[in-house]
């Protein structure tokens, strides 16, 4: 296993978004590494139940809307000792050759005892070949539940990936994401 390489940091103070552009404040986001992995820290949205979403443009393109598809599964638990849940793939949160912002996670809360953190990680994404996969790992405090979120999926494009922005699906939101290369 690599040693992750910092790339950048960003953090978020009632923002409506963070972004890594390779070649855009001494990000690198290209053929430098095979893998890049983005750590989330202490995420909170300003508005209740909203959802941390990222999505990504291929070289030269914008917009922010490249092709996913994506699959999700989660384990949680009640705050208050309730039953365990275990659930499969959610319909609401996966897309089958969609172009939307994905989800990472399943309503975060914007009290105090709720936050996030996790990562997410994308595989190859210059290459030009094949399409470019990633997954994700969200532990959250969100609705009195401990849950870990577990969404996998990728960008249905042989086209190399050099930009990706992360932002909740309403208002704005704290916290801190690493970028980290590994080669």
């Amino acid at each position: 296993m690599s040693i992750p390489t910092l790339i950048k940091t960003l953090t978020a103070s009632d923002s409506a978004s963070l972004s890594f552009h390779h070649g855009v404040s001494s990000v690198v986001f290209d053929s430098t590494y095979d893998e890049y992995m983005f750590v989330f820290t202490d995420i909170g949205p300003a508005t209740d139940e909203a959802d941390l979403t990222f999505q990504c443009n291929a070289v030269d393109a914008s917009g922010y809307n490249e092709t996913i598809t994506s699959t999700y599964h989660n384990a949680q638990q009640q705050e208050g000792g309730g039953v365990a849940n275990i659930g499969g793939s959610d319909g609401a949160y996966i897309q089958n050759n969609g172009t939307s912002f994905q989800d990472l996670t399943d309503n975060q809360g914007n009290g105090s005892d709720e936050s996030l953190a996790g990562i997410l990680c994308l595989f190859s994404p210059a290459d030009t070949t094949y399409v470019k996969h990633w997954y994700s790992r969200i532990q959250q405090s969100a609705n009195e539940n401990s849950a870990n979120r577990y969404f996998a999926g990728y960008f249905n494009i042989t086209a190399a990936i050099d930009d990706i922005q992360f932002k909740m699906s309403t208002g704005n939101f704290d916290g801190v994401i690493q970028m980290y290369g590994l080669a």
